[in-house]
Protein backbone atom coordinates (compact mmCIF):
# COMPACT_ATOMS: atom_id res chain seq x y z
CA UNK A 1 0.00 0.00 0.00
CA UNK A 2 1.40 3.12 -1.11
CA UNK A 3 2.00 6.14 1.48
CA UNK A 4 -0.83 8.25 -0.72
CA UNK A 5 -3.61 6.66 0.00
CA UNK A 6 -7.45 7.51 1.77
CA UNK A 7 -9.75 5.04 3.03
CA UNK A 8 -13.14 5.89 1.36
CA UNK A 9 -16.39 4.47 1.84
CA UNK A 10 -19.43 4.30 -0.10
CA UNK A 11 -22.98 4.70 2.08
CA UNK A 12 -25.43 2.80 0.19
CA UNK A 13 -29.15 3.60 1.16
CA UNK A 14 -32.37 1.53 0.88
CA UNK A 15 -35.44 2.45 0.41
CA UNK A 16 -37.42 5.90 0.68
CA UNK A 17 -40.97 6.10 0.24
CA UNK A 18 -42.90 9.08 -0.26
CA UNK A 19 -44.15 9.18 3.47
CA UNK A 20 -40.45 8.91 4.97
CA UNK A 21 -39.26 13.05 5.45
CA UNK A 22 -36.39 14.46 4.75
CA UNK A 23 -34.99 14.53 8.51
CA UNK A 24 -35.52 10.90 9.29
CA UNK A 25 -33.70 10.09 5.81
CA UNK A 26 -30.84 12.68 7.10
CA UNK A 27 -30.54 10.78 10.57
CA UNK A 28 -29.72 7.47 8.08
CA UNK A 29 -26.84 9.42 6.01
CA UNK A 30 -25.65 10.51 9.74
CA UNK A 31 -25.41 7.01 10.82
CA UNK A 32 -23.47 6.01 8.06
CA UNK A 33 -21.08 8.45 7.90
CA UNK A 34 -20.40 7.92 11.74
CA UNK A 35 -19.99 4.18 10.94
CA UNK A 36 -17.24 5.11 7.85
CA UNK A 37 -15.19 7.66 10.48
CA UNK A 38 -15.23 5.04 12.94
CA UNK A 39 -13.48 3.18 10.32
CA UNK A 40 -11.39 5.61 9.50
CA UNK A 41 -12.67 6.44 6.25
CA UNK A 42 -11.52 10.18 5.35
CA UNK A 43 -14.59 10.24 2.46
CA UNK A 44 -17.92 8.36 1.62
CA UNK A 45 -20.43 8.60 -1.07
CA UNK A 46 -23.77 8.49 -0.98
CA UNK A 47 -26.37 8.22 -3.39
CA UNK A 48 -28.11 10.02 -6.42
CA UNK A 49 -31.39 11.81 -4.85
CA UNK A 50 -30.52 11.00 -1.66
CA UNK A 51 -33.13 13.05 0.30
CA UNK A 52 -35.85 11.77 -1.33
CA UNK A 53 -38.28 9.00 -2.94
CA UNK A 54 -37.17 8.65 -6.82
CA UNK A 55 -39.87 10.90 -7.87
CA UNK A 56 -39.48 10.52 -11.27
CA UNK A 57 -41.49 7.58 -11.33
CA UNK A 58 -44.36 9.07 -11.00
CA UNK A 59 -46.51 11.97 -13.27
CA UNK A 60 -47.64 14.94 -11.03
CA UNK A 61 -50.05 17.46 -12.72
CA UNK A 62 -49.82 20.03 -9.92
CA UNK A 63 -46.59 21.60 -9.53
CA UNK A 64 -46.73 22.53 -5.90
CA UNK A 65 -46.51 18.36 -5.63
CA UNK A 66 -43.14 18.01 -7.69
CA UNK A 67 -41.87 21.35 -6.13
CA UNK A 68 -41.55 19.57 -2.68
CA UNK A 69 -39.29 17.00 -3.78
CA UNK A 70 -36.65 19.86 -4.70
CA UNK A 71 -34.33 21.86 -2.31
CA UNK A 72 -33.64 25.40 -2.49
CA UNK A 73 -30.54 25.84 -0.94
CA UNK A 74 -27.45 23.45 0.59
CA UNK A 75 -27.65 23.12 3.03
CA UNK A 76 -30.63 23.61 4.39
CA UNK A 77 -32.49 23.07 7.76
CA UNK A 78 -32.91 19.43 7.20
CA UNK A 79 -29.48 18.77 5.75
CA UNK A 80 -27.50 21.06 8.02
CA UNK A 81 -26.83 18.02 10.59
CA UNK A 82 -25.14 15.92 7.98
CA UNK A 83 -22.77 18.87 7.31
CA UNK A 84 -22.24 19.49 10.73
CA UNK A 85 -21.33 15.98 11.85
CA UNK A 86 -19.03 15.89 9.07
CA UNK A 87 -17.14 19.13 10.11
CA UNK A 88 -17.10 17.37 13.28
CA UNK A 89 -15.61 14.49 12.21
CA UNK A 90 -13.65 15.65 9.71
CA UNK A 91 -15.10 12.89 6.99
CA UNK A 92 -16.41 14.86 3.45
CA UNK A 93 -18.83 13.49 1.35
CA UNK A 94 -21.07 13.29 -2.25
CA UNK A 95 -24.01 13.55 -1.80
CA UNK A 96 -27.18 13.86 -4.69
CA UNK A 97 -30.05 15.60 -4.31
CA UNK A 98 -32.90 17.79 -6.36
CA UNK A 99 -32.05 21.10 -7.19
CA UNK A 100 -34.07 24.36 -7.57
CA UNK A 101 -32.13 27.23 -8.45
CA UNK A 102 -32.99 30.73 -7.85
CA UNK A 103 -34.08 31.26 -11.32
CA UNK A 104 -36.50 28.20 -10.82
CA UNK A 105 -34.29 25.99 -12.73
CA UNK A 106 -34.46 22.12 -11.73
CA UNK A 107 -31.34 20.27 -12.22
CA UNK A 108 -30.25 16.55 -10.65
CA UNK A 109 -27.41 17.71 -8.45
CA UNK A 110 -24.35 16.40 -6.54
CA UNK A 111 -21.96 18.26 -4.02
CA UNK A 112 -18.62 17.26 -2.94
CA UNK A 113 -18.07 18.40 0.57
CA UNK A 114 -14.81 18.25 2.34
CA UNK A 115 -14.09 17.32 5.79
CA UNK A 116 -14.69 20.80 7.18
CA UNK A 117 -18.48 20.30 6.06
CA UNK A 118 -17.89 23.18 3.24
CA UNK A 119 -18.91 22.56 -0.36
CA UNK A 120 -16.34 22.41 -2.63
CA UNK A 121 -17.74 21.45 -6.00
CA UNK A 122 -21.13 21.16 -7.51
CA UNK A 123 -22.24 18.78 -10.63
CA UNK A 124 -25.79 18.69 -12.39
CA UNK A 125 -26.22 15.49 -14.35
CA UNK A 126 -25.82 15.51 -17.87
CA UNK A 127 -27.04 12.39 -19.42
CA UNK A 128 -30.93 12.56 -18.10
CA UNK A 129 -32.65 9.05 -19.27
CA UNK A 130 -36.00 8.38 -19.87
CA UNK A 131 -38.71 10.70 -21.70
CA UNK A 132 -40.96 13.61 -21.02
CA UNK A 133 -44.43 12.68 -22.13
CA UNK A 134 -47.25 11.21 -19.88
CA UNK A 135 -47.17 7.16 -20.74
CA UNK A 136 -49.89 6.31 -18.34
CA UNK A 137 -49.38 2.69 -19.34
CA UNK A 138 -46.45 1.66 -18.65
CA UNK A 139 -45.74 -0.16 -15.11
CA UNK A 140 -43.80 3.14 -14.17
CA UNK A 141 -42.47 6.07 -15.76
CA UNK A 142 -39.16 7.30 -15.94
CA UNK A 143 -39.90 11.02 -16.43
CA UNK A 144 -36.14 12.97 -15.69
CA UNK A 145 -36.64 14.77 -19.17
CA UNK A 146 -39.70 16.15 -17.68
CA UNK A 147 -38.39 17.16 -14.62
CA UNK A 148 -34.88 18.38 -14.93
CA UNK A 149 -32.62 20.24 -17.34
CA UNK A 150 -29.62 18.79 -18.94
CA UNK A 151 -26.64 19.49 -16.64
CA UNK A 152 -25.21 23.31 -17.59
CA UNK A 153 -21.29 23.01 -15.76
CA UNK A 154 -19.79 19.88 -17.62
CA UNK A 155 -17.83 17.35 -15.99
CA UNK A 156 -15.37 19.59 -13.42
CA UNK A 157 -12.81 18.42 -10.85
CA UNK A 158 -12.25 19.29 -7.19
CA UNK A 159 -9.08 19.10 -5.57
CA UNK A 160 -10.10 17.93 -1.86
CA UNK A 161 -8.26 15.94 1.03
CA UNK A 162 -4.94 16.04 -1.42
CA UNK A 163 -6.66 14.18 -3.71
CA UNK A 164 -8.36 15.15 -6.94
CA UNK A 165 -11.99 14.29 -7.04
CA UNK A 166 -15.18 13.93 -10.42
CA UNK A 167 -18.39 13.44 -10.10
CA UNK A 168 -21.26 12.05 -12.18
CA UNK A 169 -24.64 10.91 -12.04
CA UNK A 170 -26.54 7.24 -12.48
CA UNK A 171 -26.59 6.98 -16.23
CA UNK A 172 -23.73 9.33 -17.09
CA UNK A 173 -21.69 6.10 -15.95
CA UNK A 174 -23.30 4.34 -18.80
CA UNK A 175 -21.17 6.84 -21.45
CA UNK A 176 -17.09 6.60 -21.37
CA UNK A 177 -16.86 10.50 -22.57
CA UNK A 178 -17.81 11.38 -18.87
CA UNK A 179 -15.04 9.60 -17.51
CA UNK A 180 -12.64 10.63 -20.02
CA UNK A 181 -13.25 14.49 -19.55
CA UNK A 182 -12.68 13.64 -15.69
CA UNK A 183 -9.15 12.28 -16.45
CA UNK A 184 -8.04 14.45 -18.57
CA UNK A 185 -9.15 16.96 -16.15
CA UNK A 186 -6.75 14.68 -13.56
CA UNK A 187 -9.67 13.17 -11.20
CA UNK A 188 -8.44 10.70 -9.50
CA UNK A 189 -11.09 9.67 -8.00
CA UNK A 190 -14.89 9.43 -9.17
CA UNK A 191 -17.59 9.48 -7.03
CA UNK A 192 -21.48 8.28 -8.36
CA UNK A 193 -24.79 8.21 -6.97
CA UNK A 194 -27.47 6.20 -9.22
CA UNK A 195 -30.89 4.83 -8.52
CA UNK A 196 -31.53 2.15 -11.07
CA UNK A 197 -34.72 0.91 -11.76
CA UNK A 198 -34.84 -3.38 -11.56
CA UNK A 199 -36.74 -3.88 -15.10
CA UNK A 200 -36.22 -1.92 -18.16
CA UNK A 201 -39.53 -0.07 -19.16
CA UNK A 202 -38.16 0.40 -22.45
CA UNK A 203 -37.36 -2.69 -23.43
CA UNK A 204 -36.86 -6.65 -22.59
CA UNK A 205 -33.97 -6.94 -20.82
CA UNK A 206 -32.78 -10.07 -18.57
CA UNK A 207 -32.52 -9.17 -15.12
CA UNK A 208 -28.95 -10.48 -15.12
CA UNK A 209 -27.75 -8.22 -17.28
CA UNK A 210 -28.71 -4.91 -15.32
CA UNK A 211 -26.09 -5.72 -12.82
CA UNK A 212 -23.93 -7.20 -15.64
CA UNK A 213 -24.28 -3.55 -17.68
CA UNK A 214 -24.36 -1.96 -14.31
CA UNK A 215 -20.63 -3.54 -13.03
CA UNK A 216 -18.83 -3.56 -16.51
CA UNK A 217 -19.33 -0.04 -17.53
CA UNK A 218 -18.10 1.55 -14.45
CA UNK A 219 -14.99 -1.10 -14.12
CA UNK A 220 -14.35 -0.45 -17.73
CA UNK A 221 -13.99 2.79 -17.30
CA UNK A 222 -11.80 2.78 -13.97
CA UNK A 223 -9.23 0.77 -16.03
CA UNK A 224 -9.21 2.76 -19.13
CA UNK A 225 -9.30 6.03 -17.23
CA UNK A 226 -6.95 5.07 -14.20
CA UNK A 227 -9.67 6.16 -11.55
CA UNK A 228 -11.09 4.76 -8.48
CA UNK A 229 -15.08 4.81 -8.59
CA UNK A 230 -16.89 4.75 -5.74
CA UNK A 231 -20.66 3.83 -6.39
CA UNK A 232 -23.33 4.51 -4.54
CA UNK A 233 -27.54 2.74 -4.50
CA UNK A 234 -29.92 3.97 -3.29
CA UNK A 235 -32.29 0.60 -4.22
CA UNK A 236 -34.63 -1.94 -3.11
CA UNK A 237 -38.34 -1.14 -3.21
CA UNK A 238 -39.64 2.28 -2.36
CA UNK A 239 -43.73 1.53 -2.31
CA UNK A 240 -43.42 -1.02 -4.20
CA UNK A 241 -40.65 -0.08 -7.08
CA UNK A 242 -37.83 -1.80 -7.01
CA UNK A 243 -34.29 -0.73 -7.48
CA UNK A 244 -30.96 -2.60 -7.94
CA UNK A 245 -28.08 -2.31 -5.77
CA UNK A 246 -24.45 -3.66 -6.54
CA UNK A 247 -23.14 -0.19 -4.64
CA UNK A 248 -18.98 -1.09 -4.78
CA UNK A 249 -15.43 1.02 -4.82
CA UNK A 250 -13.59 0.00 -7.55
CA UNK A 251 -10.13 0.04 -7.90
CA UNK A 252 -7.89 1.59 -11.54
CA UNK A 253 -7.38 -1.82 -12.15
CA UNK A 254 -10.75 -2.14 -12.96
CA UNK A 255 -10.95 -4.88 -10.23
CA UNK A 256 -14.45 -4.35 -7.79
CA UNK A 257 -12.47 -4.37 -4.16
CA UNK A 258 -15.42 -3.75 -2.22
CA UNK A 259 -19.37 -4.72 -2.20
CA UNK A 260 -22.37 -4.15 -0.78
CA UNK A 261 -24.36 -7.72 0.23
CA UNK A 262 -27.67 -5.94 0.75
CA UNK A 263 -30.16 -3.64 0.03
CA UNK A 264 -30.73 -1.90 2.75
CA UNK A 265 -28.62 1.28 4.47
CA UNK A 266 -24.73 -0.47 4.32
CA UNK A 267 -21.27 1.53 4.30
CA UNK A 268 -18.65 -0.23 2.33
CA UNK A 269 -15.07 0.56 3.04
CA UNK A 270 -11.62 0.66 1.52
CA UNK A 271 -8.09 1.75 1.77
CA UNK A 272 -7.73 3.63 -1.56
CA UNK A 273 -4.25 3.71 -3.09
CA UNK A 274 -4.22 6.84 -5.00
CA UNK A 275 -0.55 6.37 -6.32
CA UNK A 276 -2.25 3.21 -8.41
CA UNK A 277 -4.15 5.51 -11.03
CA UNK A 278 -0.93 7.28 -11.56
CA UNK A 279 1.38 4.06 -12.20
CA UNK A 280 -1.46 3.27 -14.84
CA UNK A 281 -1.17 7.06 -16.26
CA UNK A 282 2.72 6.47 -16.59
CA UNK A 283 2.61 3.08 -18.94
CA UNK A 284 -0.24 1.38 -20.66
CA UNK A 285 -3.17 4.90 -20.31
CA UNK A 286 -0.59 7.31 -21.18
CA UNK A 287 -2.35 9.81 -22.54
CA UNK A 288 0.03 12.31 -23.51
CA UNK A 289 2.54 9.31 -25.20
CA UNK A 290 -0.36 7.50 -26.90
CA UNK A 291 -3.68 9.48 -27.30
CA UNK A 292 -4.15 9.95 -30.96
CA UNK A 293 -7.24 12.83 -30.70
CA UNK A 294 -6.87 14.09 -34.47
CA UNK A 295 -8.32 10.99 -34.91
CA UNK A 296 -11.53 11.55 -32.41
CA UNK A 297 -13.11 14.58 -33.71
CA UNK A 298 -16.20 12.32 -34.94
CA UNK A 299 -17.24 12.21 -31.34
CA UNK A 300 -17.85 15.79 -30.81
CA UNK A 301 -18.52 16.31 -34.15
CA UNK A 302 -22.15 14.35 -33.92
CA UNK A 303 -24.24 12.84 -31.64
CA UNK A 304 -24.43 10.13 -33.24
CA UNK A 305 -27.92 8.16 -34.31
CA UNK A 306 -27.34 9.09 -38.05
CA UNK A 307 -25.65 7.27 -40.90
CA UNK A 308 -22.19 8.64 -41.18
CA UNK A 309 -19.57 7.77 -43.79
CA UNK A 310 -17.23 4.93 -42.96
CA UNK A 311 -13.63 4.93 -44.81
CA UNK A 312 -12.31 7.96 -46.00
CA UNK A 313 -9.17 7.93 -47.61
CA UNK A 314 -7.07 5.06 -47.62
CA UNK A 315 -7.27 2.00 -50.08
CA UNK A 316 -10.58 0.23 -50.37
CA UNK A 317 -11.33 -2.61 -48.75
CA UNK A 318 -10.53 -6.37 -50.60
Amino acid sequence: MSSNSMKMAVGQLGPIHLADSREAVVARLVSMLREAAAGGCKFIAFPELALTTFFPRYWYDDEAEVAGFYESEMPNAATQPLFDEAARLGIGFYLGYAELTPERRRFNTSVLVGPDGVIVGKYRKVHLPGHADNRPTLPFQHLEKRYFEVGDLGFPTFASQGTTFGMCICNDRRWPEAYRVLAMRGADVVALGYNTPSHNIYYEEPPHLRMFHHRLVMQSAAYQNCIWVLASAKCGAEDGFHMHGGSCIIAPSGEIVAQTSSEDDEVIQHHCDLDLGKRYRKTVFNFARHRRPEHYGLITESAGGEQVAGQQGGTEPS
